[in-house]
């Protein structure tokens, strides 16, 4: 039999989690064959913890043959013991007023103490995934705190991003998205991300021979991808959440399955691209070995692509700054 994987995940009773956890116990991100034991975290507050037991129940309701258990509590060490894989979905929204300052130094501080818990606790080979936003710095938080898990240890999703350029491209070239291939998202999962649609490929040709309409290309295209989030919450009154879903068990699929293919993963920068080492940016990433990625640096950046990277950078290298003070404090 393989081995049962321990997967712990935050803010389990959400929106993002109650799509996403039936997926997980069904095989759907580790495999049809591999045993799964959720441990589930969720904040100290009665109507929350009351949510997350009624997830159980469904979860228990389903009678998935992989579900070996469920551990539901408030504590983080007890939802990080000996996890292999940490699914960091919960984080704070941004409420009505809110600069994103303050909403990147309240995050910061619940991150100090996760990923203080998952260094100590975790499993040696663990992994995490960092879901909730700011999520490219709450990853560079949580990883500032480990001693023993080194930095590739955590990655933080744009894949969402990814999938949105994707059927972006498909529906104006009005191909299939299986038709797209090659689309790397740079840089931060916000509206300065950049979808680098030049080295991206549709039906093995360059996108620039399938569409060519170079202005919708720079001026429609990318804003719709990066401000996605924003019309989906004007659309429903609500954040994405079965997409985002979608998009972490892509993301940690991608990253347990050795392929050529390349992806877009958000790891601590080397100096690559253009990016100032140290954050956290997405970048084409290989995987080499289940959960084990290589950067692929062998990718030609035009002009045009290179001043979006400094954008999408400058507001990372921001994001750090606010922050300082949270990364020179260990937990």
């Amino acid at each position: 039999m393989p081995k049962t994987i321990r997967v712990a995940v935050t803010g389990a009773a959400g929106q993002i989690c109650y799509s996403l956890l039936p997926r997980i116990a069904s095989g759907e991100m580790f495999g049809k064959d591999t045993p799964v034991i959720l441990q589930l975290l969720e904040i100290p507050v009665d109507k929350a913890q009351a949510a997350l037991r009624g997830v159980a129940m469904e979860l228990d309701d389903c009678a998935f043959p992989l579900l070996q258990d469920i551990i539901l509590t408030d504590k983080p060490d007890v939802a990080f013991k000996d996890a292999n894989w940490c699914l960091l979905v919960g984080s704070k929204p941004r409420g009505p007023g809110m600069e994103r300052a303050d909403l990147l130094k309240d995050n910061g501080k619940i991150f100090i103490g996760q990923g203080t818990s998952i260094d100590s606790v975790a499993a040696d080979d663990c992994r995490v995934a960092v879901v909730g936003n700011p999520c490219n710095t709450n990853c560079m938080i949580a990883a500032n705190q480990a001693k023993r898990l080194k930095p590739e240890r955590f990655t933080a999703m744009v894949r969402l991003d990814q999938n949105r350029a994707v059927t972006q491209l498909a529906r104006k070239a009005k191909v299939p998205v299986s038709a797209v291939s090659d689309l790397i998202v740079y840089g931060n999962h916000s509206p300065t991300m950049y979808p680098d649609f030049t080295n991206a490929k549709i039906s093995g040709k360059k996108v620039a021979e399938a569409i060519t309409d170079e202005a919708w290309l720079k001026e429609s295209f990318i804003p719709t991808v990066g401000k996605r989030g924003a019309a989906i919450i004007e659309a429903r009154g609500l954040s994405s959440a079965f997409s985002a879903a979608n998009a972490l068990i892509d993301h940690v699929r991608a990253l347990t399955t050795v392929s050529s293919t390349l992806h877009s993963v958000a790891v601590c920068s080397d100096g690559s691209y253009g990016f100032a080492p140290g954050v956290w940016a997405g970048v084409p990433v290989r995987t080499t070995a289940p959960g084990t990625f290589q950067v692929d640096r062998s990718i030609t950046l035009d002009e045009f692509a290179k001043s979006k990277i400094a954008a999408t950078n400058a507001e990372l290298v921001g994001e750090r700054d606010t922050v300082k003070e949270l990364l020179a404090a260990k937990a």
